[in-house]
């Protein structure tokens, strides 16, 4: 087990646009150039129609709690001084079939449910083994819980 792990590569290429939008704090998600498929995680060509080309979308950051778990063991030291911390699975309202694997933050884990309304917010992710940070999107329950 590494005592550190890298923050997310700012200019690999396939999620470049996601990350430099998320620095401006904007949710950006791929769409195909040909049907208007979304294609969360980027991939080289449409599921739906096959083609090659997409435009990078300014997404509402509305969604759902789709799924979750509240960590409360450090699985990497990195992580120590975050637990407990709620580890969800949020589909974007533009269409429920995208879903961002994030955090919920400012929230009781224990008031959380299935299809819970929840917003983007955009927070520093940071880690004490590691230097540097990078603004992330993260998500709150719409109604404060």
């Amino acid at each position: 087990m590494r005592a550190d792990f890298p923050l997310p590569d700012l200019g690999w290429e396939p999620t470049r646009e996601f990350w430099a939008g998320a620095r401006r704090g904007e949710l950006l998600i791929p769409r195909c150039a040909a049907c208007g498929a979304y294609a969360w995680y980027p991939v080289a060509r449409c599921r739906r129609c096959g083609a090659g080309e997409f435009v990078w979308t300014r997404m509402s950051g509305q969604g759902r709690l789709f799924s979750w778990v509240v960590v409360r063991r450090a699985f990497l030291p990195a992580f120590a001084d975050q637990v407990p911390f709620v580890a969800a699975l949020v589909a974007l309202d533009e269409d429920l079939a995208v879903r961002l694997a994030t955090r919920l933050v400012d929230c009781d884990p224990e008031a959380l449910a299935f299809d819970l309304p929840v917003r983007v917010v955009f927070r520093p992710l940071r880690f004490p083994t590691v230097q540097g940070e990078v603004p992330a999107p993260m998500f709150v329950p719409v109604d404060g819980r």
